[in-house]
């Protein structure tokens, strides 16, 4: 394509989200906010109900997460100028040159919607702000990329991170024959201490949404959802990855369509390949409750891997899988017996072999509290054990972390046939094994880091809580940003199927 071309692209997606604006964002808060509401935060989480058309969706998301969101462009600028050293106005920038041509309409009606939502509550973010946000996880392979090309050598800060531990098993794996599947996210604790929203989206067209995430995202980021065909979905990143595709289609809108429509796991592949650009690469972990099946997709850039099965289990834990890819895609070393990503990928099998038949919800709430270090032969906390302490390691996490960093699990979800089925899964806020992160405590031990002084915040450690999804539409005077708990419906006399728009 030539320069002209892509300008000209630019161009009308510019004129397009102005005419966005004049259409929908004249329409009264109270009319774009419909049924949607936020409840009380519980056990450290915040639920929201989102529903109607994208345009309204984001408006909600915006309107009733507004001073969150405010927030969150406030940490991810810091994280992103201390790790990638860019400012937030080099990520703008590239959210509206690099990124916007290649959003599909539906998308970017949601995520104008945010920035409509936001300007309704007095927050100074824009649509670049929303669009920079919700590509946070994959800035770093870009910012590589983009290095790359002018001869300049990255950060070693801006290395892809290794985020999460998961599995998830079916047939004489588990008590019951059917799916379970569970995951903790790792992240920094600036960002992980946020990542506290339970989304239940009823978009328009496509399945109902229950998945966690952070305010402002259209995408659960770290990607833990199930949907009313079915299907359940997470995944981990592939360990010190590199490659990236400016003209494919970012992967938070990849991520955001697979989870609104698939129906299957042929139907989640293809959404996850299709307009592939590298960004945060995973092995993502589906299941199907219709079918007992489940699967893992490990999507590179170059290489792409999809293993499935009606009986067994697959766990991951940032170790790359296909050695091709492992030689062509990624610098990790699969020979470092101590490195975190080889511990825990050992400790998963260990528990799967242990557990075989006997896998459930609570056996999966016992994995993710688990601090068996497979290297020292030892039960202590540390980047290599499934409930992750980067803070408690004097040695870190040299593809992403140094010594002592605020970084590790930060909280947690689990989900079975059985919930799935009613819309449901359960998770905990903050490590799984009850151990409270104190921040200021912290800082004085190790002032390396008080570069996070200005935002970094506690981390503590709640109980297992289920969240459902519900149609419950509370009265006017309580669909506002400061809504009480509203009474749940029963999701199986109110979940409306949506039929996924022809692709």
């Amino acid at each position: 394509m030539s320069r002209r071309a892509v300008m000209l692209g630019v161009l009308a997606a510019g004129l397009a989200s102005q005419s966005l604006v004049a259409v929908a964002g004249d329409l009264p808060a109270e009319a774009r906010l419909k049924g949607a509401f936020r409840r009380a935060p519980e056990n450290g989480w915040t639920y929201v109900h989102l529903e109607g058309s994208p345009s309204e969706i984001g408006f909600q998301n915006g309107y009733l997460l507004a001073p969150e969101i405010a927030d969150l462009q406030k940490v991810f600028a810091l994280e992103l100028q201390h790790d990638n050293h860019k400012d937030w106005r080099f990520f703008r920038d590239a959210a509206r040159n690099m990124m916007w041509p290649h959003i599909e309409p539906q998308y970017r009606q949601e995520l104008q919607g945010i920035a409509d939502g936001l300007r309704a509550r007095g927050v100074k973010l824009d649509l670049w702000d929303v669009v920079a946000l919700n590509a946070d996880l994959e800035w770093g392979y870009y910012v590589a990329y983009y290095d790359k090309l002018r001869s300049v050598k990255p950060p070693a800060s801006s290395a892809a991170p290794d985020h999460c531990s998961a599995f998830v098993a079916t047939g004489h794996y588990t008590r019951d024959g059917r799916v379970v599947m569970a995951h903790n996210a790792w992240t920094s604790y600036l960002d992980g201490s946020r990542w506290t929203i339970i989304y239940d989206i009823a978009p328009a067209q496509g399945y109902h949404i229950l998945m966690d995430g952070l305010p402002g995202l259209i995408h659960s980021a770290d990607d833990f959802g199930i949907n009313s065909a079915g299907i359940l979905i997470t995944e981990t990143t592939i360990a010190a990855f590199h490659g990236y595709d400016p003209n494919g289609v970012p992967e938070f809108v990849r991520a955001r369509k697979a989870m609104q429509y698939s129906a299957s796991i042929d139907d989640f592949a293809h959404l996850m390949q299709e307009g592939n650009n590298g960004g945060y690469a995973n092995d993502w972990l589906v299941a199907d409750r219709k079918t007992n099946e489940i699967a893992s997709l490990e999507l590179g850039l170059k290489h792409v891997t999809l293993a499935r099965t009606k009986d067994g289990y697959f766990v991951s834990a940032n170790f790359p899988i296909n050695p091709q890819l492992m030689r062509e895609e990624t610098n990790f070393n699969p020979n470092d017996a101590g490195n975190s990503e080889v511990c825990r990928h050992r400790r998963w099998e260990q528990l799967m072999a242990e557990y075989k038949g006997k896998i459930d919800v609570e056996a999966a709430k016992r994995f993710l509290a688990d601090h068996y270090d497979t290297y020292s032969g030892k039960t202590e906390a540390s980047e290599r054990t499934l409930c992750g302490h980067v803070e408690l390691s004097p040695r870190g996490m040299p593809t992403w972390a140094p010594p002592y960093s605020p970084n590790g699990a930060v909280q947690n979800k689990v989900a079975d046939a059985a919930l799935a089925e009613r819309m449901s899964f359960q998770a905990a806020a903050g490590h799984a094994c009850g151990m409270d992160f104190l921040a200021a405590e912290h800082l004085r031990a190790h002032p390396q880091f008080d570069w996070m002084k200005p935002l970094l915040r506690d981390l503590k450690a709640y109980p297992w809580t289920t969240f459902t999804a519900t149609l419950a539409r509370p009265s006017a005077a309580t669909a506002s940003p400061a809504d009480a708990e509203s009474r749940a419906a029963d999701p199986a006399d109110q979940l409306r199927h949506h039929h996924p728009a022809g692709r």
